[in-house]
């Protein structure tokens, strides 16, 4: 990678897109052409991301409110940008991230119902600045997603009308900053996805 700032590329979609899968074999394309690349997640790209990611997730007999887990997200992603995030893209690595503001807007915000101007400026307090230079979408119909998805947290088991809000909010997003977003079909082979959201990624980058 060249010297100088690094980039934030953030994977995002609702649950079953493939935005782990892909975001993994885009990494693996991208260090082969020379890119130093940093993978992480959100929660738990961090030592107490990874506690946070529990209790959000997982905490099924004592859930937090939808304003509790609002703050909950956003330390994990203050401890991110300062423990990981800030610092891989000081030393000019690319930083794929699964998940980052655009699933706390569109999960708190549109999937919760709470105040979207008041975590947008929540979300914006922890940024200090820091913006996704790419957002890549992974979208595909809620039923479709969820058929696909493997895990077994308070949020795959959501009803459908919580992924139909969370899904909308991430296309809103998408058609106010079309700059910003690349909206890719997930419902397509495998293979297709991920060559079109590497061309997209690399549109995004120096060279290496």
């Amino acid at each position: 990678m060249a010297e100088g700032r690094g980039r934030l590329i953030a994977f995002e979609g609702t649950e079953g897109t493939g935005k782990s899968t892909h975001l993994s074999l885009v990494a693996g394309a991208l260090r082969h052409q020379g890119y130093a690349v940093c993978e992480t997640r959100e929660p738990g790209g961090t030592a107490m991301g990874a506690e946070i990611r529990r209790l959000v997730m997982h905490l099924d007999s004592a859930a937090p409110t939808a304003l509790a887990e609002l703050l909950l997200y956003l330390a994990d992603r203050a401890q991110h940008i300062a423990e990981v995030i800030r610092p891989a893209l000081a030393a000019g690595q690319v930083v794929l991230t699964d998940r980052f503001s655009a699933s706390t807007i569109a999960y708190q915000a549109y999937g919760r119902g709470l105040d979207l101007a008041t975590v947008s400026q929540l979300d914006a307090l922890v940024c200090s600045g820091l913006t996704a230079d790419l957002t890549v979408l992974l979208d595909c119909p809620v039923a479709i997603g969820l058929q696909r998805a493997r895990g077994d947290d308070r949020f795959h088991r959501a009803e459908t009308a919580f992924h139909e809000r969370v899904r909308q909010g991430f296309l809103i997003q998408a058609a106010e900053h079309p700059d910003r977003y690349c909206l890719i079909d997930a419902t397509r082979a495998r293979e297709q996805v991920t060559a079109q959201v590497l061309a997209a990624v690399r549109a995004a980058l120096p060279p290496p």
